[in-house]
């Protein structure tokens, strides 16, 4: 029996090595989100794992195996604040497994990571096994560099792996590694945070190996220097302000205590900033500073070049603004974990549709501070800062200044509160937020569990015990497996949608749903039915179209039932009622369009996307009525709705066109001219369609 429990012991560490080392790596192109989506699957599948294992042990030992620690209070303060803004939350099953699209942050994910910090702590007994999983990290960590490198200079390994082109031509114009470089993390501020941590780690074993293995410190410093450069390509300044600060308090630290270390410690940063004048920072006013041959640094920009592009810390401002505004509105639990994509909307600041992400769905407050103010309140806020003060508190108190690896741990620990000032947790990084202090405590107080624990023989009870973990643990792989494929269905029947094979993306958005729900998959699949219905109205297949708005619209009310303050699913209810009032030209259809686009419209006050919309139905509503009066109604309510749209963004080309259209078809000809002319002066003069309409005028 003692070597079943060694056994079992090994396997828990394989399955940690295993989550360090591979998360990061993982991604699949058939999937609706190549990086986040499946990262977590794997977490979850890994946390499955551990959890077996872990009630494995106990069962054997006959014992609860936990391990209590400084933290336990915060976490558990934290976790139940986030249960209970589930519990009010305006969309619970977002709450519950994360946004559709980001997946890490829901309760779901944050349970999960409770249960690896106090499984970490509760198993892993040895600190030896401390340095070997944070060598496996670091394994990873270059395994992550060395793929995203060559996309810098055009050669893509992802590209390769997915179409076997080797080049950048798969990703689309959002992705570009050659300005800025993202590797297996999905985003570039996602790589520098994950980059930042590992450098601190990687200098660890630089310092250990110092005056004592040469080639060792010498692999170690090459790693250093390569994880910096691929830090300068990510253009992440959150990244590079975090590395900066890292940086400060590693040379107080080793001023105060490793002595010996000082000048090495100086001569090797100081060589890193041959990278800096290298490469630069893609920050102009810090670049402008350190050019070195023409007195100003070419600066690369991190995003793609244009007048019309807003800068991203600008963009920051406006979405920390309705964050603020957001928790003010819903100040105690806010509006529910992961919500922010959804009632971000309700606060959406005036000034966010002047900018070139005005259409964009925000999912995060690009501030996880601010994202938990907003959709968990302040007891939410709160408890998460607890949290963190806490672990800082218990550090001073407990850190053994003498322990390099505790200390420079906490340094990288420090730098994800830094880069999620400016950004958000990914699934990769919310690891290391609660692994390094499972890590550190392990550091602070090893001790072996076994010697305090007796192995006995197995009981029935035990042996009936672990059939039923095992048979949960089925359930849970079989869950995961299920939401896996589910999701690729989803991605399938999306692509085919873009291809407008309407039926078939029905078809596979029918298998989706049959193995997991989601709203998402409802709200998308009531649109690909009302259109595929529209399509077939044309084809004189009256049961055939009837049947088809009859689903779509019962695949709409159960998407709003779960989520009945969602903007998105009160759109797609007005469209697919525009629809049905095209095809059929019952009024009733017309009126349950409007009323949703007055719903939507109220959600989200500032959105000027469905005023314009909410035109068009008015203005195909004109068309079809034959009484003059309505038509006269109709065509007044258009012309209002449409310069709503206009006033709530002054440069919406569509909106000008669509007036001038209007104006056009309702016999003003010279109002219509100073809208096309409005945008040739004011947005686009080269704009081809409006060139072509003012010369039919």
């Amino acid at each position: 029996m003692k070597r079943t429990v060694t056994i079992v012991d090994r396997i828990i560490f394989f399955l940690y090595g295993c989550l360090f080392f591979l998360t990061p790596l993982i991604v699949y192109h058939k999937t609706s989100e190549l990086f986040e989506f499946n990262k977590m699957i794997f977490i979850y599948f890994i946390t499955a794992s551990i959890l077996f294992i872990w009630l494995t042990k106990m069962i054997i030992y006959k014992k609860i195996i936990l391990k209590r620690t400084f933290l336990d209070v915060p976490l558990l303060l934290f976790f139940i604040t986030q249960l209970i803004s589930t519990l009010f939350s305006i969309d619970k099953h977002t709450s519950f497994f994360g946004y559709y699209g980001r997946f890490n942050g829901g309760l779901l994910s944050l349970f999960s990571y409770l249960i690896l910090f106090y499984a970490f702590v509760s198993t892993i007994s040895k600190v030896s096994d401390v340095f070997k999983l944070l060598q496996f990290s670091l394994l990873s960590s270059l395994a992550v560099i060395l793929i995203g490198l060559p996309g810098r200079v055009g050669y893509d390994f992802l590209c390769w792996i997915f179409t076997r082109t080797l080049n950048n031509s798969c990703w689309t114009v959002q992705f570009q590694p050659a300005i800025r470089m993202f590797s297996t993390l999905g985003q570039p501020n996602w790589l520098g945070a994950y980059l930042v941590i590992h450098f601190f780690i990687g200098f660890y074993f630089f310092m250990k190996s110092y005056g004592k293995r040469r080639l060792l410190m010498i692999v170690y410093a090459g790693y250093l220097f390569l994880n910096f450069a691929a830090l300068l390509f990510t253009r992440s300044r959150s990244a590079l302000l975090a590395m900066g600060i890292g940086v400060i308090v590693l040379l107080i630290y080793i001023i105060f205590a490793k002595k010996k270390l000082i000048r090495p410690t100086l001569y090797f940063i100081l060589s890193l900033g041959i990278l800096l004048f290298i490469f630069k920072t893609g920050i102009e006013k810090i670049d402008k500073y350190i050019s070195f041959l023409h007195g100003r640094a070419p600066v690369v920009s991190s995003r793609v070049e244009s007048s019309a592009i807003t800068d991203s810390a600008d963009i920051r401002k406006i979405v920390w603004k309705g964050a603020w505004d957001l928790a003010v509105r819903y100040p105690w639990l806010g509006t529910g974990v992961e919500t922010f994509a959804y009632s971000y909307y309700f606060t959406r600041p005036l000034s966010h549709n002047q900018t070139s992400e005005w259409d964009f769905i925000y999912n995060k407050a690009h501030n996880e501070y601010l994202n938990y103010l907003a959709t968990t309140g302040f007891i939410g806020l709160g408890a998460y800062l607890i949290l963190i003060f806490s672990f800082v508190w218990n550090m001073i108190k407990k850190l053994k200044i003498a322990d390099s690896l505790q200390t420079i741990l906490f340094i990288s620990w420090m730098t994800i509160l830094i880069t999620n000032f400016f950004g958000f947790s990914t699934s990769t990084i919310n690891l290391f937020f609660f692994l390094i202090p499972a890590l550190i405590i392990i550091l602070i107080q090893p001790y072996d569990q076994n010697k305090t624990l007796k192995i006995i023989s197995l009981s029935w009870r035990q042996k009936s015990g672990f059939l039923m973990n095992f048979f949960i643990f089925i359930l849970l792989v079989i869950f995961l497996a299920t939401y896996f494929a589910a999701d690729i269905f989803y991605a399938q029947a999306q692509e085919k949608a873009r291809e407008d094979q309407y039926d078939e993306a029905v078809s596979l958005l029918d298998r989706s749903l049959n193995m997991h729900y989601e709203h998402v998959y409802q709200d998308k699949l009531s649109s690909y039915l009302a259109t595929e219905a529209y399509l077939t109205s044309y084809q004189r297949e009256n049961t055939i179209t009837q049947k088809l708005m009859v689903r779509a619209d019962q695949y709409n009310r159960l998407s709003l039932r779960a989520s009945y303050d969602n903007m998105l699913y009160w759109r797609t209810k007005a469209k697919n009622y525009f629809l049905f009032y095209q095809m059929t030209s019952a009024k009733k259809y017309f009126y349950e369009s409007i009323m949703a686009f007055n719903h939507a419209s109220e959600l989200a006050p500032t959105d000027p996307k469905t005023f314009y919309m909410k035109a068009l139905v008015y203005s195909y509503a004109y068309d079809e009525e034959k009484d003059k009066k309505e038509r006269e109604t109709y065509k007044n309510v258009s012309l209002a709705t449409i310069d709503r749209a206009m006033q709530l963004k002054n440069n919406y080309r569509d909106a000008y066109f669509l007036k001038g259209q209007l104006l056009k078809k309702y016999g003003s000809k010279d109002e219509a001219r100073e809208m096309y002319e409005y945008i040739l002066k004011n947005i686009n003069p080269n704009d081809e369609e409006v060139i072509k309409e003012m010369e039919k005028l």
